[in-house]
């Protein structure tokens, strides 16, 4: 049409050659229609392009801000259908369809609505921005009654959701006025607040050929919530976006972001933040949110689920005045959590404590912590290497990627600084072989590394369904009890109820497995041993292995026997 249109207008003498040829660039940089561009370069007005057309096609105009729409009728033509043909059901009469367009030359979306209706279509002509306006307010009154069935399924929000800036605060009312406005802004605040009521730690919203599905990590478990119409997709995701502080027009890309809100929940007031990350998938982007609690975060290190023998072991580490503490185990394994106890435990008006962390997980009062910025080149070894230039008797990074990051964390080490980090690996004894993987020479590693904590995060049975079950002795022992604990050990499991969904569980426990690198270990690691010959040694020296510290919890009535197995090896 755009050239069509273009030569009609200069024949018609309504504008010259050379403004057309200024329109059609702007056109093709902007991927809008002839006549958006032409009005936004100020050659013409809306109302001029759309009487031309009227005039041109035979086609009548009409202007949509005196035009009453029946939001029956807008129900007739998909909201994602009015977009890409930029069309707007009018009104309906018998078997006829009055639909308004900014282009009436486009048989494809006369004929493609025809089909998809079985009405015969009227068109008149409208201005793009007022037709643009009009499919945003009138779908947006009817996804109202899409969200009530949506929200009546997992019950009417009740908190107040402010969206918080690290500088402003917005009034509430504000708030519950837009909410009142918008339905989206309603279903995505209602998601953030059930996850917090729920005790989710990850909130995944994913979408498919022909449902979307939004997702509740729970104790450490996948559950799905509800499945909110496809059609609210775009604009679900969209709003996420701007809480987060993202680009709503960039889909091909993954960009992360955080939302920080303020919560109003059971009376009470809670500041909350989300980790956002957006990946573009097949069927569209799909939305991950970690979901960051400072209530949840435990920093008494008695509390964490350490056996009294590895915790003394762990606080003796991290008291010494330098070397390094190391917390190895899969994401979302309570690394961080594990680390910010030791920081609290380290805590003092005369200790420098320097944290390089991607992303800053808890801010800390009296702790310096920097985030990683790899874009502007602010990694790990660069936030380093400017630690040991500012004093500090502390260094926290969180995670050791790569070698150039291990060989600067190592020689602060030996340096007289103390340095906690963590490392993906499934036990201590294997985080020796990985950080000589990495090309760290043994007789560092022996020297520099005080000790190692591997850890996993194992659901608690719910305490009130907890009910003890009859197990066979033969399979505890092949569990790793003692057949003398096979014999006494009582083993318990949840039956499920109204307070843990049914799921029998109700919160998570940890397991640690702790290695002290003494003085036989260190000659092991610099004869080049195996982590099979590590473990043997260690074990003999009165390291409790992630199994065994499950299984012992197993007894303490603490956890199922199903679970330690599915966490650990034996």
């Amino acid at each position: 049409m755009s050239q069509r249109l273009g030569d009609l207008l200069v024949r018609e003498k309504v504008i010259s050659p050379e403004q057309l040829e200024q329109a059609l660039k702007v056109q093709k940089e902007s991927g809008s229609k002839l006549g958006s561009a032409l009005v936004k370069l100020g050659f013409l007005s809306e109302e001029d392009v759309t009487n031309f057309l009227s005039r041109q096609y035979g086609v009548p105009a009409i202007n949509l801000d005196y035009f009453e729409i029946d939001p029956a009728v807008v129900k007739i033509i998909p909201y994602e259908t009015a977009r890409r043909y930029q069309i707007l059901p009018l009104s309906r009469v018998g078997a006829s369809l009055t639909i308004a367009m900014v282009d009436p030359t486009n048989v494809f979306a006369m004929d493609d609505i025809k089909f998809m209706t079985g009405f015969n279509i009227e068109p008149v002509v409208a201005s793009e921005a007022a037709i643009l306006a009009c499919i945003e307010k009138s779908y947006s009154s009817t996804q109202e009654e899409d969200l009530e069935k949506v929200m009546a399924s997992i019950g009417e929000a009740e908190a107040d959701v402010e969206v918080q800036d690290e500088d402003a605060e917005l009034a509430l009312s504000e708030l519950e006025k837009a909410a009142d406005e918008a339905p989206i802004v309603k279903l995505v605040n209602l998601i953030l607040t059930d996850a917090v009521k729920r005790g989710a730690s990850d909130i995944h919203m994913e979408p498919y050929e022909k449902e979307y599905r939004v997702r509740f990590r729970i104790d450490g478990m996948l559950q799905s919530i509800m499945s909110p119409p496809m059609k609210l997709k775009d604009a679900i995701t969209s709003r996420i976006k701007i809480m987060a502080k993202l680009d709503i027009s960039e889909k091909r890309l993954p960009q992360d972001g955080r939302i920080m809100l303020k919560m109003q929940i059971n009376g009470r007031k809670k500041t909350l933040d989300y980790r956002v990350s957006t990946l573009p998938t097949l069927w569209g982007e799909k939305v991950v949110m970690r979901l960051l609690d400072k209530e949840n975060l435990r920093l008494d290190m008695t509390k964490l689920g350490f056996e009294p023998e590895s915790l003394e072991k762990f606080q003796r580490a991290v008291l010494r005045p330098y070397g390094m503490v190391l917390v190895t185990g899969p994401t979302g394994s309570g690394k961080t959590n594990t680390l910010y106890s030791s920081i609290s435990l380290l805590n003092k008006p005369d200790t420098n404590i320097m944290t390089a962390e991607d992303p800053v997980e808890f801010q800390l009062a009296g702790v310096n912590q920097v985030q990683m910025k790899e874009q502007i080149g602010l990694n790990f070894a660069a936030a380093l290497r400017s630690f040991l230039r500012q004093d500090p008797n502390i260094i926290l990074v969180g995670e050791i990627r790569d070698f150039e990051t291990a060989e600067i964390a190592i020689k602060a080490a030996l340096t007289g600084h103390l340095v906690l980090s963590t490392l993906h690996t499934n036990g201590a004894p294997e985080t020796v072989s990985r950080l000589m993987n990495m090309g760290i020479e043994p007789f560092l590693v022996a020297t520099s590394v005080h000790l190692i904590c591997a850890q996993r995060l194992i659901r608690r049975i719910c305490a009130d369904c907890k009910e003890e079950v009859e197990m066979p002795p033969q399979a505890m022992i092949e569990a790793g009890f003692t057949p003398a604990e096979a014999k006494t050990g009582k083993v318990f499991k949840g039956k499920g109820c109204g307070v843990c969904n049914n799921s029998g569980y109700k919160g998570r426990a940890g397991l640690y497995e702790v290695m002290e690198i003494d003085d036989e270990l260190r000659e092991l690691i610099l004869v080049g041993a195996s982590a099979m010959e590590l473990k043997k040694k260690a074990i003999e020296h009165g390291m409790i292995t992630l199994r065994r510290s499950g299984l012992i919890k197993v007894m303490a009535g603490v956890t199922t026997l199903e679970e330690v197995v599915r966490e650990t090896m034996h």
